[in-house]
């Protein structure tokens, strides 16, 4: 027996979302012998680009009954059935958070019509409900209504049990059931994650580390870690035992950590292939007159670059940008070309670039010498920063490399607050 499921939900944070609407269609192989459809009052408000999404508004739920009333409806329909729906772990995990929420420890095993169908037919162009059902021409009404999204997810299921002639397939892709949901290990390890900037260190039970990320809020990605459906997800949540992480409050601190981490950790499944520096380059060009130009080139390793890009394209664009903003009417002009050098460029440089810190009052500083990466550290006292000796005792090293430059120097060119410091003034 199987329960076709489609949930429209409120959105919002994740596992602070709420069930709006529900159709459930009991399907017993060859008939719906039973269904359930019904709006639900969330007790929260609606998103607004959900609203746009369904045409479902706040005022329409006024009357409608809340979770609590029609809970028990929802667990005989899915009694000793198989829960189906289109992205199976969305559903079933809203599902469930409802029913926690009312101290109810609802399981079902379920089955994906995405896991499905990128099986029994690998060459549709989409597995998205929309577009995967129009391609194999089927009818569909009210999308993006729980109704007309779990008819859709109806018909599509009986025309992926034809193809499954072996009966194989189903038996592989149900899922145990708490696939798509946290359990309560993965529970405990997102909830002592921040929601900050930083990179996050993944492990195995025996402590090695199995995937280094970044982001801009730690705790949302690893939740998305927990409950994707790619392969490499999949990974992770069946091996990861803990994470830990390093706050970093720099976006800049954060590529350059996380680079640097990869490389000296080579972590079993973060992409073992090299990164690459940089493929071209903006430089200058010295007259027999003394007069600099600028020029953009395929970078060899010439000295006097101004910003390092990987396509020509990209070299060429933001060399119109620095003629327009320096007015650089003939790319000749001495003064200029230097402050450009200043803003956009650390070739040959000793210097520190200073970014946000973690907390009120700190900052990150990364430490720079003739060009390349030497370290990052965090300050709060000016004393720091002035004292090479103290700054180059308190940071991180870190090896440089064409890469670490090109992150740099590309952000650089996307944040004109970032203050540089000259260590050679």
């Amino acid at each position: 027996m199987y329960a076709i499921l489609d949930i429209e939900s409120t959105g919002g944070k994740y596992n602070e979302e709420g069930i709006m609407e529900i159709a459930i269609h009991r399907f017993d192989g060859h008939k719906v012998v039973d269904k359930f459809i019904s709006l639900i009052n969330p007790e929260r408000d609606i998103q607004p680009f959900v609203v746009n999404l369904t045409g479902i508004n706040n005022k329409m739920l006024i009357t409608a009954p809340k979770f609590h009333e029609v809970a028990k409806r929802i667990v005989e329909i899915t009694e000793d059935a198989v829960l189906v729906a289109h992205n199976a772990q969305f559903d079933y995990r809203i599902l469930r958070t409802e029913f926690r929420r009312l101290g109810y420890d609802f399981q079902r095993k379920t089955l994906c019509t995405v896991d499905l169908s990128k099986k029994l037919i690998p060459e549709a162009e989409s597995h998205s409900l929309g577009k995967l059902v129009r391609s194999l021409g089927i009818a569909v009404s009210d999308r993006h209504r729980a109704n007309g999204d779990a008819l859709a997810t109806l018909k599509l299921f009986k025309l992926l049990l034809n193809k499954d002639s072996n009966k194989t397939i189903i038996t592989e892709v149900i899922r145990e059931e708490t696939l798509g949901e946290l359990s309560a290990k993965q529970l405990d390890i997102v909830d002592m994650l921040p929601s900050e900037t930083g990179v996050y260190y993944m492990h195995d039970k025996n402590g090695e580390i199995l995937f280094i990320g970044k982001s801009k809020n730690i705790k949302k990605r690893v939740n998305q870690h927990f409950t994707n459906v790619g392969s490499l997800a999949r990974k992770l949540q069946k091996e990861t035992k803990k994470v830990t992480f390093e706050k970093t409050g720099s976006e800049l601190v954060t590529l350059l950590k996380e680079h640097h981490e990869i490389k000296k950790n080579s972590p079993t499944y973060n992409d073992k292939r090299r990164r690459k520096g940089f493929s071209h380059g903006i430089y200058a060009f010295e007259s027999a007159s003394g007069l600099l130009s600028l020029k953009p080139e395929r970078a060899n390793g010439q000295a006097k670059r101004l910003g390092s890009f990987n396509s020509m394209r990209a070299t060429q664009n933001f060399l119109v940008k620095v003629i327009d903003e320096f007015e650089l009417t003939e790319i000749r002009d001495n003064i200029k070309v230097l402050e450009a050098f200043e803003k956009y460029s650390i070739d040959n440089r000793d210097v520190i670039v200073l970014d946000k810190g973690r907390e009120l009052g700190e900052q990150s500083a990364i430490l720079i010498k003739n060009g390349c990466l030497s370290g990052i550290a965090f300050v709060d006292l000016n004393h720091q920063l002035n004292n090479i000796h103290i700054l180059e005792s308190i940071i991180t090293p870190m090896q440089g490399d064409e890469y670490s430059t090109f992150i740099i120097e590309s952000y650089l060119r996307k944040r004109n607050r970032i203050k540089i410091i000259e260590l050679n003034q």
